[in-house]
């Protein structure tokens, strides 16, 4: 019989991960015992996704409010901080802040608005056209931020940021003073010393700052970028992709995640003879229609992934063909069209009209994003994710 189902994904459990565990053997027996009980062939091309969280747990890449604030003093000294652009989330932001605040004497707090660059927003975009104000070009003090739109909390979380973020700087008798504005270069008429905490946009930021007479700038990614008396790091993202773990502390994105996945390919290719893709993933990349939030909250999807997932798809949109190349075909001669079609198609498709509307992106971004909303955040479980079938297509 003809195979009637295409990609296939499971979320599969696995113990709970501690400091020091070997990740690598955990992943590929816990593959191997899903394939046994639920009596699943693994094939070649198959892929095995696990999630950041658990490989920066087997790291205990851990540090705490302490080590953000000795570090953060280390660089910017007894200067006025400017800190700009975070993103508004307590599990991302709010323990990175409480070490920042704990690290300086005075801090100028600048938020985006009306959103933070992953989506979360302070205020209706509607709103601002009703009070006149351009987010481009206008700046505003916290007064008159409240006098236009008042006291309003998050759709989902209902914190107000504002107030939420200035008591957790002032928790440490620090001054804080919040202002609004969408342009980097607004902070540099309260302080020329700066720390930008932006994800995506963070480069472009600081080359922002420092040509227009930042003194001390410096990013999230550089916060922890090495270790402070003995606490985790991460030399390439510093303390972006952290999440909260406890009150006082919080977990860094995982470090040297290539040697991981190459290994865990490589036992699985000695345990069963095929040719298995793995990939480590954080956020997945894509928008809630209704929260407005980008989901993309790490540096990246994917901080490594084997080499067989390297490039984007190429695919052809299959309703394309049915309307135009073969729409006076009809049942088993369109499917047989098609099929021929498929299997003669070019290499690269990336201009073929027959591609269009196959969402060119990356496949690590893909593969994050569905690896991401199978595992979820909560307590489903299922930090690695087995995924098969994805590199089929319609004759297969």
């Amino acid at each position: 019989m003809e195979r009637v189902v295409g990609t296939v994904v499971r979320g599969l459990r696995c113990p709970i991960i501690n400091e020091g565990d070997n990740i690598e053997e955990i992943v590929v027996d816990s593959v191997l015992k899903a394939s046994e009980v639920e009596k699943v062939q693994i094939n070649d091309k198959d892929i095995v996704t696990l999630t950041e969280s658990i490989v920066a747990r087997a790291q205990g890449n851990y540090a705490t409010v302490d080590h953000i604030a000795e570090d953060v003093h280390t660089k910017f000294g007894d200067d006025t901080v400017g800190v700009i652009f975070p993103i508004l989330s307590r599990n991302r932001f709010a323990n990175c802040l409480r070490g920042i605040a704990k690290g300086a004497k005075k801090i100028v707090l600048m938020l985006s608005f009306p959103s933070d660059e992953v989506g979360n927003h302070l205020v209706d975009i509607d709103a601002l056209d009703e009070k006149g104000v351009n987010p481009w070009t206008d700046v505003l003090t916290e007064e008159q931020f409240r006098n236009h739109f008042g006291y309003i909390k998050h759709t989902f979380t209902g914190v107000d940021y504002i107030e939420y973020y200035k008591s957790l700087v002032e928790e440490y008798n620090i001054e804080c003073e919040v202002i609004f504005s969408n342009n980097a270069k607004t902070i540099l008429d309260y302080t020329k010393n700066v720390l930008t905490c932006d994800i995506h946009t963070r480069t472009r930021t600081k080359k922002i700052l420092k040509e227009n007479g930042g003194d001390k700038v410096y990013g999230l990614d550089d916060i922890l970028a090495a270790s402070v008396d003995g606490s985790g790091y991460n030399e390439s993202y510093g303390l972006l992709g952290s999440n909260k773990s406890t009150e006082d502390g919080i977990k860094l994105f995982p470090r040297q995640c290539q040697p991981i996945v190459d290994n865990i390919q490589q036992k699985l290719k000695e345990k069963t003879g095929k040719n298995i893709e793995v990939m480590i993933y954080g956020d997945g990349a894509f928008k809630d229609p209704v929260g407005k939030i980008w989901e993309l909250a790490d540096p990246v999807v994917s901080p490594a992934y084997t080499s067989g997932l390297v490039g984007t798809p190429n695919e052809v949109k299959l309703k394309y063909l049915a309307d135009n190349n073969f729409a006076d075909l009809r049942g088993e001669e369109l499917q047989q069209a098609i099929s021929k079609f498929i299997d003669n198609k070019d290499d690269d498709l990336s201009d073929a009209m027959e591609a269009q509307g196959t969402t060119p992106r990356k496949l690590t971004d893909l593969i994050g994003s569905l690896s991401d909303l199978t595992s979820g955040s909560g307590d489903k479980g299922t930090p690695i994710v087995f995924i098969q079938g994805y590199f089929d297509n319609y004759t297969e």
